[in-house]
């Protein structure tokens, strides 16, 4: 059996985000062949309790956008795990994060702090709605259906709004 190397590889990624944006970008640079470590809170991402569809009891959405990544549960307020986050955001390539706009400030996280120590850091943050108005909304999915106006074209004409629906197909 030979190892591939992807185009990524020897890339480190600080991956600080959770529900879809975030985790699905560090997977993209992980099946690139970037070493991804994803910085979970103590309670895991959302998304591990995203169930059914379950597999070996991990929710099989958490396993599919958190694929070819390592995790380490930190608690961002403990001054030795805030310690451990610092030193891996020093060491890596880039970070990620989809924190609310200036989330990661109060942790001496935030792109100035941690760009000082890592001149050469690539830092990523991702938000549903950019850093002027709406910046303290998160970005999810209904949120930003009812803000867009999307919830007003589903369901009846005349009745309330309604979130727009995957569609699964088993042909």
């Amino acid at each position: 059996m030979t190892d591939t190397v992807g185009a990524l590889d020897g890339l480190l990624i600080a991956d600080f985000s959770r529900i879809l944006a975030g985790p699905y970008a560090t997977m993209l640079l992980g099946d690139m062949g970037a070493e991804v470590i994803k910085v979970e809170s103590p309670a895991g991402d959302d998304t591990r309790t995203w169930v059914p569809p379950v597999r070996d009891e991990v929710s099989t959405y958490y396993l599919g956008i958190n694929r070819n990544k390592r995790s380490i549960a930190l608690d961002l307020k403990n001054p030795e795990d805030l310690r451990l986050a610092r030193e891996l955001v020093s060491r890596a390539d880039v970070m990620i994060e989809n924190f609310k706009p200036g989330g990661l400030t109060r942790f001496g996280l935030d792109y100035d702090t941690v760009s000082a120590d890592n001149l050469g850091l690539v830092y990523a943050s991702i938000s549903g709605f950019g850093t002027a108005g709406g910046a303290s909304l998160a970005g999810y999915d209904l949120l930003i259906q009812a803000a867009s106006g999307l919830m007003s074209l589903t369901g009846d004409a005349d009745g309330p709004p309604y979130r727009q629906g995957s569609r699964c197909s088993t042909s």
